[in-house]
Formats: structure tokens, C-alpha cells, sequence
């Protein structure tokens, strides 16, 4: 077997779809240290990527002609942009996540693009049950928990399907990406535990996996190169994780922590979170609220069940090894929290 080198750039210019957001700018960052040629695809305009030269292309993921353009040129594609969240409708997610990922693929095909990485996510196997120690075999369910789970399953299977000569293909699916410059999972978690209103889910004793960010983007780098290297690598789904599953609740207050907040003490039920969410996730239907509901029912799912991960695939094809340790992750994520402006003040980022 032939594993990947992730500090040896790859041949020619690589896209990353969504580089200007928390897991793509990492990606590209890497990429660029280690001296590839980077085109990034994006909505927002990011000159700190630029200044570091990378080339940047503005668009929509769900725009056709613009995928197609920004591909060009091209010998690697690492598709990272998504529609990401718990709440909105169908459609929302379906566009950029099932459409947008098709156009990638078309595009990929027309301008001789050798190698696609797509981003997926676990949530494509989750059904609201528990996952303890979960390897690749394990198959998508009937029913989907959430719009975002169903859509990003479709969308990694048309990648997958998309596997040939021609075009090399393969699925990551990093869980729970969290780090300095965390605009999503750690400014919700302490606006939240601010506002007196983070609720421990369960008993507490349900274990979770996580990746830190550059651990996350390093998998990426690896895949791209496996692509090349390994043909076993081609046309398969990888867990990425940190190989540390934690009770989900010990890693919300080590988080809390490393801001200088206490850990929750009030808990409530799983069947308690699932009602209260039933019943916001209506109030907001009805209504037709901005933004999405504190709690939903898929929110009370993740945070009440074990979901942890077997990454020995990943080590063994992709040469994926975690370097940066929970611990480690924690003390860089304490020393941003307090140079930084406040992140739970902060607006997501634009990918």
C-alpha cells in the first residue's frame, strides 16, 4: 500500500469550493504552506488569501456557469462548500448541497479535473440512534434526521457514483470541526451559556467524536494526495475524527472553559428536549420566525447519543494520523478566546 504525504504539494492547481469559510480557508491555507497553486471558489471576498496567493473566484455554488468557470484550469477540486445548519426547508439545503455538488461534478468532468474531494459529514448515517465505534460499512438509513443529513447523503453518493479513470473521487466525513476561528459550534456554545440558557441534554454519559480544525483541514490535503497515490483510496467514504470520543457534555464544559465559563449544571431528558423542540421548531414554522429555533428535535438527538467514530480506514488508505490532541486543541482554542474579539458577537462567515 502506498500512503499520502501531505507535506509534498500536488501537481497543478487545486480548487477549494468554499475556501473563504471555517474548514475551506484552513484547507487552503495548508494547501498554499506547502506550495500548491490555490484557486479558491467563493461568495465572500477574502484578501488575507489573496495576499498569501491564492487566486479567488466569487460565486455561488448553485451557479452553474460559475462552477464550470472556476474548475478550469483545474487538476484537483477539494468541494467543501455547503449549506450547513438544523433548521430551514428542503429546498434551502437541496439547492447548493444536491445541485450545487452535481454542477461540481459536471464541471469536473468537463475541464479534465483528475481528483474530487467532497466533504460529507457522519450525519449521513445518523438516524437518531447511537453510534458507538461506527466503521464505513455502515449504511444510510431509511429516514434522514434533518434536511442538512439527507441532502449532504445524496450529495456524497453522486460523488462516490461519479468514480472512474477519469475522475478519481472519494468522501470525507470530518465530525464536529471546532477550533480558533470557530465562527459556528463554540460562538453558539458560549452566546448560549452567557444568556443562561445551555441545558445539558441526557445523563450526560453518551460519547461524542470531534476533530480539531487543522487536524480536519490535514485530512483533506492527505485525501487529495491518496488520490494519486493509493487507487484503494478511490471512490470510498472516510470517518475523520479526532479518535478521542469524550461524553458529550465533559467536551461542551472543557469549550465553556477555555472561554471562562462555568459547565452547565441544569440538565433536562432526551423525550423533555425532544418535546420543547417539537414544539419551537412549530412556533417558528407558524410563525415564520427569522434565524432557527434554539432547540429542534435533531439538535436534542445529537446531544442526548453516543456518536463516535472508527477512523482506522482513514489511517490505513489515506494515512490520516490526528496530530493535534484534544488537550492541545483546547490551550490553542483558550489563547485565540482571549486575543480575539468575542466570538459569540461575531457574524458567520460567508463560504
Amino acid at each position: 500500500m502506498t500512503t499520502a504525504d501531505a507535506s509534498a504539494p500536488a501537481r497543478g492547481r487545486v480548487l477549494v469550493t468554499g475556501g473563504g469559510g471555517f474548514l475551506g480557508r484552513a484547507i487552503v491555507e495548508r494547501l498554499l504552506a506547502r506550495g500548491d497553486r490555490v484557486r479558491v471558489f467563493a461568495r465572500g471576498t477574502y484578501p488575507e488569501l489573496i495576499a498569501r496567493g491564492a487566486e479567488l473566484i466569487r460565486g455561488d455554488i448553485t451557479d452553474r456557469e460559475a462552477v464550470s468557470a472556476a474548475c478550469r484550469g483545474c487538476d484537483v477540486v477539494i468541494h467543501v462548500a455547503a449549506r450547513a445548519g438544523v433548521w430551514g426547508t428542503y429546498r434551502e439545503f437541496f439547492e447548493p448541497n444536491v445541485r450545487g455538488t452535481e454542477h461540481v461534478v459536471a464541471a469536473c468532468r468537463a475541464a479534465g479535473v483528475a481528483r474530487l474531494v467532497f466533504t460529507s459529514s457522519p450525519s449521513v448515517v445518523f438516524d437518531g440512534r447511537d453510534l458507538e465505534n461506527a466503521d464505513e460499512s455502515l449504511a444510510y438509513p431509511r429516514r434522514f434526521a434533518s434536511h442538512y443529513s439527507a441532502t449532504k447523503a445524496l450529495a456524497e453518493q453522486l460523488v462516490l457514483a461519479a468514480n472512474d479513470r477519469h475522475l478519481r473521487t472519494l468522501a470525507l466525513r470530518p465530525h464536529l470541526v471546532w477550533g480558533p476561528r470557530d465562527p459556528h459550534i463554540v460562538p453558539r456554545l458560549i452566546a448560549q451559556a452567557r444568556a443562561g440558557r445551555l441545558v445539558q441534554v441526557g445523563d450526560g454519559h453518551n460519547r461524542i467524536d470531534s476533530t480539531y480544525i487543522d487536524n480536519a483541514a490535514e485530512a483533506h490535503l492527505l485525501a487529495a494526495d491518496a488520490l494519486a497515490s493509493n487507487p484503494n483510496a478511490a471512490g470510498r467514504a472516510y470517518f475523520i475524527t479526532n479518535g478521542q470520543p469524550l461524553p458529550a457534555w465533559e467536551l461542551i464544559n472543557r469549550i465553556l472553559a477555555a472561554a471562562g465559563l462555568p459547565p452547565v449544571r441544569r440538565r433536562i431528558s432526551r423525550r423533555t428536549a425532544r418535546i420543547v423542540g417539537a414544539g419551537l421548531e412549530a412556533v417558528h414554522r407558524v410563525l415564520r420566525l427569522p434565524g432557527e429555533p434554539r432547540l429542534t428535535r435533531f439538535l436534542a438527538d445529537e446531544l442526548a447519543t453516543s456518536h463516535w467514530f472508527n477512523i482506522s480506514a482513514a489511517a490505513r488508505e489515506l494515512g490520516y494520523a490526528p496530530r493535534i490532541t484534544i488537550a492541545e486543541g483546547l490551550k490553542r482554542l483558550e489563547d485565540w478566546l482571549r486575543g480575539s474579539p468575542d466570538p459569540a458577537a461575531q457574524p458567520p462567515q460567508a463560504s
